[in-house]
C-alpha cells in the first residue's frame, strides 16, 4: 500500500498543527506559516499584529509567491531559502512530501541576532535567534513535520507508523524540553543576580534536563592549594561534597587542567584518577574547563554518586553549550566592573605581587601604606627599624630606579630593594621601596658558584677558577713589582695505588693530600686541583719570601705513609715550579712552563723538585719528538730495539766466572739516534708503551739463554727487570709462563728483578703476584735494595731468591763506614735466610777486594764489563 492514497484530510490535525506551531516558534523565537497541497493556509503567520506587519514589510508579495512556487513545483530540494536584501533576516520555505508529493509546505521567518545590525525598526517584543539555531530549528521542524504527517498512513502501516511516531514525538518533545531548558538557560545572561546564584541556576536547569545527580563550579585557589567550590547543586536527597572536595589537594585532582575529560562508568581509569573518584564516591564525571581571558579560570563539574552513567554525545553537546552560556556570562561580569572593584583588584595585586611594599614619605618619614608580605618580612616593630635604617645607609644619594641588593645581619638575610619617587593619592611626592627576599635565590648561586669553582671529590678550587685567579695574581704582582711562584705537582705512581687497592682508596688518598696541602701556611686558599692526580699552587707576592719553607713543608707532607686498606702506603710527588712575572706573564704560558719543569723532575727519577730554566724548554720540543717516535718504534714489533747483556760474575768460586747475565734494553732511534735508557724508560712508562717493550726483552732475553745453555753453559741465568706498570697488569704471570714455554727455557735459568719501591708500596699485592711467579719456577730478585723506604724485615716477607744491593753503596765502600757496615750486614742476613745477593757498580779493585772479604757472591759493574751486545757477549763468555 502506497503512502499517497491516504486521504489528504486524513493527514492533517488542524488543532493540533497549529498548537504545534505555536509552541515550536515560542521555543525557538522564530515566525512560521503553514499551507496544506492545495495551497491552503493551515496555520497563520505566527506572532502579534505587529510583528505580523514587520514581517510583510520585509517580503514583497512577489517574492513570496515566488518561494511557494517554487517548493511546490521542485522535486529534490525539500528546504529553499530565499535571499533578503538585509543579511540578518531570513525566509525559508521547507516542503513536506509523502510518496514524492507535497502535503505541505512551511514558510519561516527569523531575525539573526549575530549577524549584521537589528533593524531600528523591529518591535521590541520580536524574538531573535542565532543563524546556527536557526538552521537546527529549520532540519527540526522539517523532521518533526515529516514524522506527523508519516503517523496518519495507511491502517496496513499503522503499527510501524505508530511506533515510529511514538519515537518521534519523544525525539520531538525531548528537543522542545532542550530548547526550552536552554533558553532558561539562555536567560540568566541579562539576570542582575549575584554570579553565585545565576551559576547555580544553570547547574540547577542542566542537572535536572539530563537527570544529573551532582554538579559544582570550582576555582583553584591562589596558592594552587586547594580548589574553592564556588557554587553546587545535588539532586534531593544526596549528599554535599563541599567540605570533602575543598579538602583535596589540587595536584592529587588530575582533571583540573585545561582538558576537558569526561569519564563514563565504563571508562578504565588511571589509578590517579581511582583515588579521586573512591573519595567522592563518583561512579562518572564530566570536566570542562571555562576560560576568562584567555586563561582557565573556572571547571564545571558533574558526576554521578548513586547510578552508573554513560554519557551520551547529546549530553556532551548540551553541557557544553550551557558552559558557553556561563562562560559569556562571566566575561561579561569581569568587563563589567566598577572603579570599586578595580581598586579592590589593584590591592589584591598588590598584596599578593610576591614582593614587599613600602610607601614612605622622604619628608616626615612616615610610612604611608605596606603591604602583607611587608609584615611577612618585618614582623616587629625592631625589625621594621632596623630595615629603615638600613634603607638610609644604602640609598643616601644614590640614583632612584636601581636595585640594590643588601644583607641584614639581623635577619641573617638577603634583600634586593629598589625605590622610586611617585605621586601619592593626594598628590604629593612619596617613596614607593620594593623589596625581595632573594636570601633562597642568593644561597642557591653561591652553591651554583662553588660547583663551577670547586673540584667535586676534594674541595679545593678546579681548573678554571685557577686561571681565573692566576690571572690577578700576576696582574697585582707586577703591579706591585714583586714576584710569585706557580707549583704544579704531579703525584709519582697514582695510578698503582689506584689499580692496586682500588678508585675508592686513591679518591681517599687525593682528599688527605688536599687537606693537608690546605693547611701550609701562606697556600691555605691559593690550593687547585687540575684533575687526576695533579695539583696547582699560587704563591702570591706576599708570601713569595716563603717560597723555601712552604716547598719544604710540601714535601714533608709526602715524606710520611698514607693508611689506606688497613695497612701504610707510601705516595711521593714530583713539582715544576715557575715564577712569574720573571719566566712568563700569561696564564697558559706560566702552566706550559711549569709543565715542562715537572716532566723533567718525572725524568729526573720523581720525588724531587725542578725549577724552570730557558734550556728544560728548548728539551721539552725533544720529548714531544722522543714520545711520536716511540710510539711508532714499540707500535712496529720493537725493530728499533735491541737487548744488551751486561755479565754478571761470581766471585765466590775460583776464575770468577760469569754465571749469566742482566737483559738491558737500548734503542737505535732511525731518526733520532741513540736514546739513553735514563731518557726513553721513564716515558714508556709514562706513556704505557712499557708493555710491548718489556714483552720484547723478555722474549728475546729468554731465547738467547736458551741457546747459551744448549751451547754448553747449561748453569747460566738470565735476569730480566720487571717494570712497575708490567706487574700491575693481571696477565703478567700467564706472560711469563707463555714465554717460557714458547722458548723452552728452564724456568729456574730466569731472575725477575723488581723494584724495592714497588714491592713495599703495596706489600699484599707483591706477595701474591711474586708468589705465583715462583710457582713457575722463576727466581725474584729484589732491585735496587736499600734506597726505598724498606726495612730489613721486608727481606724475610717477600719470596725473593736475590737481594740486588743499589750501587750508591758501593761507590764509597772503603772509605764511608755506613756503606761498608750496611752490605756487610745485609750479606750476613741473606747468607743467614738463605737468599743470594749480588753487589751492582763494582769498577775499581779495592771495591772488588772488599766483597771478597764480605763473602759476596754475584757481582755486576764496569769491572768486568759494560752491557754489550750479544754477539759480543758470546765471543767473550760463550
Amino acid at each position: 500500500m502506497e503512502r499517497s492514497i491516504v486521504p489528504e484530510e486524513r493527514l492533517i490535525d488542524l488543532q493540533l498543527t497549529k498548537e504545534m506551531q505555536e509552541r515550536f516558534c515560542e521555543a525557538n523565537d522564530l515566525y512560521t506559516m503553514c499551507l496544506d497541497s492545495q495551497k491552503r493556509t493551515i496555520g497563520e503567520l505566527y506572532g502579534t499584529e505587529e510583528e505580523k506587519a514587520f514581517i510583510k514589510g520585509r517580503v514583497p508579495e512577489e517574492l513570496y509567491r515566488e518561494l511557494l512556487e517554487r517548493l511546490y513545483a521542485t522535486e529534490v530540494e525539500d528546504m529553499i531559502e530565499e535571499p533578503l536584501a538585509e543579511e540578518n533576516i531570513k525566509l525559508c520555505g521547507a516542503v513536506i512530501r509523502m510518496g514524492g508529493k507535497p502535503i505541505a509546505v512551511w514558510i519561516v521567518f527569523a531575525v539573526l541576532s549575530d549577524i549584521g545590525e537589528i533593524p531600528e525598526d523591529m518591535p521590541k517584543t520580536m524574538g531573535t535567534t542565532s543563524a546556527d539555531h536557526f538552521y537546527k530549528s529549520m532540519r527540526f521542524l522539517t523532521t518533526l513535520s515529516r514524522q506527523y504527517f508519516a503517523a496518519k498512513i495507511d491502517e496496513a502501516f499503522a503499527q510501524e507508523a505508530s511506533v515510529k511516531s511514538i519515537e518521534e514525538k519523544e525525539r520531538a518533545e525531548a528537543e522542545l524540553k532542550r530548547n526550552e531548558a536552554m533558553s532558561a538557560i539562555v536567560q540568566e545572561i541579562v539576570s542582575e543576580r549575584e554570579f553565585t546564584e545565576t551559576a547555580k541556576s544553570i547547574l540547577r536547569e542542566v542537572c535536572e534536563f539530563l537527570q544529573i545527580g551532582n554538579a559544582c563550579l570550582l576555582k583553584v585557589s591562589p596558592d594552587q592549594g586547594t580548589a574553592d567550590m564556588i557554587c553546587e547543586w545535588t539532586a534531593q536527597g544526596l549528599p554535599s561534597h563541599r567540605d570533602l572536595v575543598q579538602k583535596i589537594p589540587v595536584a592529587k585532582i588530575p582533571f583540573l587542567t585545561d582538558k576537558p575529560f569526561v569519564i563514563s562508568s565504563d571508562t578504565p581509569l588511571p589509578s590517579r584518577f581511582v583515588e579521586v573518584f573512591e573519595k567522592m564516591g563518583a561512579k562518572a564525571a564530566m570536566t570542562i574547563p571555562i576560560e576568562v581571558h584567555a586563561e582557565t579560570g573556572m571547571y564545571l563539574c558533574f558526576y554521578e554518586t548513586e547510578k552508573e552513567r554513560i554519557w551520551e554525545s547529546a549530553d556532551i553537546k548540551f553541557i557544553h553549550d550551557a558552559k558557553q552560556v556561563l562562560q559569556s556570562i562571566l566575561a561579561r561580569r569581569v568587563a563589567s566592573n566598577s572603579l570599586a572593584s578595580s581598586y579592590m583588584s589593584l590591592e589584591a595585586i598588590l598584596e599578593n605581587v610576591g614582593c614587599g611594599i613600602c610607601v614612605k614619605d622622604p619628608i616626615t618619614r612616615k610610612i604611608l601604606y605596606t603591604n602583607q608580605q611587608f609584615h611577612e618580612m618585618f614582623k616587629s616593630e625592631k625589625d621594621v627599624a632596623e630595615f629603615e635604617l638600613l634603607l638610609e645607609e644604602q640609598y643616601t644619594g644614590r640614583p632612584q630606579g636601581k636595585s640594590m641588593e643588601v644583607y641584614s645581619d639581623l635577619e641573617n638575610s638577603y634583600y634586593d630593594i629598589c625605590y622610586t619617587q611617585i605621586h601619592w593619592v593626594n598628590g604629593r611626592s612619596v617613596m614607593l621601596c620594593t623589596i625581595y627576599d632573594v636570601t633562597d635565590k642568593k644561597i642557591y648561586q653561591q652553591k651554583i658558584e662553588r660547583q663551577a669553582n670547586n673540584d667535586f671529590l676534594t674541595g679545593l678550587y678546579n681548573r678554571m677558577r685557577c686561571e681565573q685567579d692566576l690571572t690577578e695574581y700576576i696582574k697585582r704582582t707586577k703591579d706591585a713589582g714583586g714576584q710569585g711562584a706557580l707549583l704544579y705537582i704531579d703525584l709519582d705512581d697514582f695510578k698503582h695505588i689506584n689499580d692496586g687497592l682500588g678508585h675508592q682508596y686513591g679518591d681517599v688518598l687525593l682528599k688527605a693530600i688536599s687537606h693537608s696541602l690546605q693547611h701550609v701556611s701562606g697556600i691555605e686558599t691559593t690550593c687547585y686541583r687540575m684533575g687526576g692526580d695533579e695539583f696547582i699552587i699560587i704563591v702570591s707576592h706576599y708570601h713569595f719570601s716563603m717560597l723555601n719553607r712552604i716547598l719544604g713543608d710540601i714535601q714533608a707532607i709526602f715524606t710520611k705513609p698514607w693508611f689506606l686498606k688497613g695497612a701504610d702506603y707510601y705516595c711521593s710527588m714530583s713539582m715544576g715550579v715557575v715564577r712569574f712575572p720573571k719566566d712568563g706573564d700569561t696564564v697558559q704560558e706560566l702552566i706550559k712552563k711549569a709543565d715542562i719543569a715537572l716532566y723533567e723532575a718525572k725524568k729526573s727519577g720523581k720525588n724531587r723538585v725542578e725549577y724552570y730554566d730557558d734550556h728544560v724548554e728548548s728539551t721539552s720540543f725533544k720529548r714531544l719528538e722522543l714520545e711520536k717516535n716511540m710510539h711508532d718504534a714499540a707500535l712496529d714489533s720493537c725493530k728499533e730495539f735491541e737487548v744488551y747483556y751486561q755479565p754478571v760474575v761470581d766471585i765466590s768460586k775460583p776464575g770468577d766466572p760469569c754465571s749469566g747475565a742482566e737483559a738491558l734494553i737500548r734503542w737505535n732511534s732511525q731518526k733520532m739516534g741513540f736514546v739513553s735508557p735514563s731518557e726513553f724508560i721513564p716515558l714508556a712508562e709514562y706513556l704505557g708503551l712499557i708493555n710491548p717493550i718489556g714483552d720484547f726483552i723478555l722474549e728475546e732475553a729468554c731465547k738467547r739463554c736458551k741457546y747459551w745453555n744448549d751451547m754448553g753453559h747449561p748453569e747460566y741465568r738470565i735476569n730480566v727487570n720487571l717494570s712497575v706498570v708490567q706487574l700491575l697488569q693481571n696477565d703478567m704471570v700467564d706472560r711469563i709462563r707463555r714465554v717460557l714455554k714458547e722458548t723452552k727455557l728452564k724456568p729456574t735459568n730466569l731472575t725477575l728483578e723488581v723494584t724495592e719501591s714497588l714491592a713495599i708500596n703495596d706489600m699484599a699485592r707483591m706477595k701474591r703476584v711474586l708468589a705465583q711467579i715462583k710457582q713457575l719456577g722463576v727466581w725474584v730478585a729484589l732491585d735496587d735494595f736499600g734506597t726505598g723506604y724498606s726495612s730489613l724485615n721486608h727481606i724475610r716477607e717477600l719470596p725473593i731468591d736475590v737481594i740486588k744491593i743499589d750501587r750508591c753503596f758501593v761507590v764509597d765502600i772503603g772509605k764511608d763506614d755506613y756503606s761498608e757496615v750496611f752490605v756487610k750486614m745485609v750479606s750476613e742476613l741473606a747468607d743467614t735466610i738463605g737468599v743470594r745477593m749480588c753487589v751492582e757498580g763494582v769498577e775499581k779493585d779495592e771495591q772488588l777486594d772488599k766483597l771478597r772479604q764480605m763473602k759476596v757472591q754475584y757481582i755486576q759493574g764496569f769491572y768486568f764489563n759494560r752491557p754489550m751486545r750479544a754477539i759480543d757477549f758470546e765471543e767473550k763468555y760463550l
